[in-house]
This record gives C-alpha cells, sequence and structure tokens, in this order.
C-alpha cells in the first residue's frame, strides 16, 4: 500500500453485527490487541526507519513521516469518532490548517466566517495573502451573506461554530447546500463541539477539523491537529500533502491523544453540564454585561444549535463591566480557574481573547466582530460546577470592587 493510501479495514463496526454507539467508539476505535503480544495497550512504536525485503515495494511502513502504526491507529479512531472514511493527524491544529490551505493555489478565494480562532486569522492573513490566495471573512450565521460572498474563484468555504470565542453558531447543513451548489468545499472546524456533540459530514461538510490538543485529549500535554473526510479525492490530496510537508504528529504524542479519546465521552458530558450550569446561573449577574452560551435560550443561535448538536459544549463567554481593569481584577482574583492560553483540558482555564487568542488580530477588527477588553473566555473543566461557580462570583466581586475605585477615581 502506498504511504497516499488511507485504509479503513479496521474500523470496529466491522467486527459487530450492530452500529456502535459513539460512547463505545471512543473506548475501542483503534485500539485492538498488539498483533503478538495482545498487549491491551498497544506499544507505541518510536520506529523512524523500517527494514525492506526489496528496493522499490513502497511498503506500508518505510520512514517515520510517511508513516507509522500507532498514527494510523490514532488515525483511524479519529475517522471513526467522526463517522468518516479517512483521516489524517498532524503535529498541531495549524499544521493541519496550514496542510488544507496547500491544496489551494494563486488566485483561488477563500470564504470564512469572521468569528475565528486568531491563529486561523493570522495564517489566513499573515502567511497565505502573501501567495495570492484571497479571504472574505463574513457572518457565517447569516446565510444570505455566505452565498454573496461566493465567487467563481471560490475554492473553499471555512466554518467554525460554535465560533471562538463568541460562539456563534453557523447552520451548517443550509450554507454547505450553498456551497456545494457552486462548486465549494466546505471544511468545518469542530474542535469546540467534538464529534460527540456535532456530525459536520452528515450535515454536507466535505472536511472536518480538529486541533486534537483541546477535547480529544484532554489533558493539556500534548499538541496535534486532524482533518477528517469521506471524500477519497480530498483524502488523497491531503495524504500526499501530510507526507510532502511532513508536520507529522510524533508518535508518543499519537499515544497521548488515543488516552484522551477513551475517555473523550465521559469527559465532555462533564463539560457540557457544568458549562450549562454556570452560563444559567451568571446571566443577569450584577458585573457581567452578556452570557454567551449556545445552551442559553437567549442565545442568538440556540434554535440552530438545538437542531444540529446534541448538547452544547464546554465553553462560556462573558462579557464583563468595566474593561480591561475588570478582567484583570477578575483574572487575579480567581483561584479555581487558571490564566492560560488552550481549552478543553481537564482544569478549568480563563482566557483574554484580546491579549492572548486573538491578538494576531487588529484591533479594529476585533471590535468590528464584538471582541472587546471585556471579554473573557471560560473553559469549563472537570471541577464541581459548585466550586467554579464560587470562584466565579468570588472573582466578580473583585472585579466589581476596581469598578468602583476607577469610577471613584
Amino acid at each position: 500500500m502506498s504511504h497516499e493510501e488511507f485504509t479503513d479495514d479496521l474500523l470496529i463496526s466491522q467486527d459487530l453485527p450492530f452500529a456502535p454507539s459513539i460512547d463505545t467508539v471512543c473506548v475501542r476505535a483503534g485500539g485492538d490487541p498488539e498483533p503478538g503480544s495482545d498487549a491491551l495497550v498497544p506499544a507505541t512504536c518510536q520506529a523512524t526507519t523500517f527494514a525492506q525485503s526489496v528496493p522499490g515495494l513502497s511498503p506500508r511502513y518505510c520512514y517515520g513521516r510517511t508513516g507509522n502504526p500507532t498514527r494510523d491507529r490514532l488515525e483511524q479512531a479519529l475517522a471513526q469518532l467522526e463517522g468518516a472514511r479517512f483521516a489524517r493527524s498532524f503535529a498541531s491544529g495549524l499544521a493541519a490548517v496550514d496542510t488544507l490551505l496547500h491544496t489551494l493555489r494563486a488566485g483561488d478565494h477563500v470564504v470564512a466566517s469572521q468569528d475565528l480562532y486568531g491563529g486561523c486569522w493570522r495564517q489566513f492573513t499573515k502567511v497565505w495573502s502573501k501567495f495570492d490566495v484571497r479571504f472574505t471573512f463574513v457572518d457565517a450565521t447569516d446565510v444570505t451573506a455566505v452565498a454573496a460572498a461566493i465567487t467563481p474563484r471560490t475554492k473553499l468555504l471555512w466554518l467554525e461554530t460554535p465560533s471562538n470565542p463568541l460562539l456563534r453558531v453557523t447552520p451548517i447543513a443550509k450554507v454547505c447546500a450553498i456551497a456545494r451548489a457552486a462548486g465549494v468545499r466546505t471544511v468545518v472546524d469542530n474542535t469546540f463541539a467534538t464529534p460527540l456533540l456535532q456530525r459536520p459530514l452528515e450535515l454536507g461538510a466535505d472536511i472536518v477539523l480538529h486541533s486534537t490538543t483541546k477535547y480529544i485529549g484532554g489533558h493539556c500535554d500534548v499538541l496535534g491537529g486532524a482533518l477528517v473526510t469521506d471524500d477519497p479525492t480530498i483524502a488523497q490530496e491531503v495524504a500526499f500533502l501530510q507526507n510532502a510537508l511532513g508536520a507529522v504528529p510524533s508518535p508518543s504524542d499519537c499515544t497521548l491523544l488515543l488516552r484522551g479519546i477513551r475517555t473523550l465521552s465521559l469527559r465532555v458530558e462533564r463539560h457540557c453540564a457544568s458549562a450549562l450550569t454556570i452560563a444559567r446561573a451568571l446571566e443577569g449577574t450584577p458585573g457581567v454585561e452578556a452570557v454567551w452560551y449556545p445552551g442559553l435560550e437567549s442565545h442568538d443561535g440556540h434554535a440552530v444549535a438545538k437542531q444540529q448538536m446534541s448538547a452544547f459544549g464546554g465553553i462560556v463567554t462573558l462579557q464583563l463591566a468595566g474593561g480591561r481593569a475588570a478582567v484583570d481584577a477578575f483574572a487575579r482574583a480567581s483561584r479555581l480557574w487558571t490564566l492560560a492560553e488552550s481549552l478543553g483540558g481537564f482544569k478549568s482555564l480563563l482566557c483574554h481573547p484580546p491579549t492572548m487568542t486573538h491578538a494576531s488580530v487588529e484591533q479594529s477588527e476585533r471590535e468590528r466582530i464584538g471582541i472587546t477588553e471585556g471579554t473573557v473566555r471560560l473553559s469549563v473543566g472537570l471541577e464541581d460546577a459548585r466550586d467554579l461557580l464560587a470562584d466565579l462570583r468570588h472573582a466578580l466581586s473583585a472585579a466589581s470592587v476596581t469598578r468602583q475605585a476607577e469610577v471613584v477615581r
């Protein structure tokens, strides 16, 4: 088998007389016992090169960048999680982004959600624009705006839903239908939703993107990315580029990601339940001007989220009164919410997008789409939701004192 081919020959459903639930897939996918030893947890294959019997046969494994048994297991698991045939893994989420953009040529056009991860914005506007790949950023919740932005040069529709950090919800099926009618491929960044909560391929998307660093890894100790598809043509393109560009995860990273997948369904259930509790409790709280969470009936995208998601995720975004000074006091006072980049791990994290994840986005653009100095993104971890809420209230009290001092001053 060539290194540019995929395989779906180890799908667990082929060994069962029924279709397993996704909870079972999390536990079993890509996890057959080690051949020879029958070890329940297969050994990590650290080899960088592999013996070949004769020249020119293009064996399945020849060089670590080109293929690795541990990486194969991870990719099989990722494909099964999304209900797809093909998956490829990468050294980070942005490595997956970069690889996918290498399918484009100079003069090609991309329509993208305007509210998206700052690292994607940086790569789109500061890197790929130099090679005459053009980008139009739109409010992807507005189906009419998406349709109007597509041109004869458009090759990709790039969606992030729920979006980062404002948790806007795009009606995936509707915009995918528009793109497909125009001959445009759609990629959906499913990082926030995970395969447990949202199934973009079933809604018409061509490609699913993950930063596996986040919920799939789940333990804040491994970087990774993935591209998943059911389209053999896209699969071949991505396979070629994965090998040609070489931004692959190490075998040990693949092992850590596989470990994370085993508990993914349990963790996501807890993340979602706690996030909904916290969002409901904070709505209308003094000092909180807005709470964005798709599970709230007050959220503009709540109805769409109910249609295309099974639950609403573990991210809650707040707009604090008092701007940057209030945010600084809030962060200093918190004890259970660690001020840090990233999300989706076991520990609750607090992020200030304007100075952290979206610092590379120009201030005027941030303000245009609604990211202000008072915006705070919460990644709800696995701690007791009552403790997390008590700590947030304590931190909000500290922010209130700061606001009052600013008024007196």
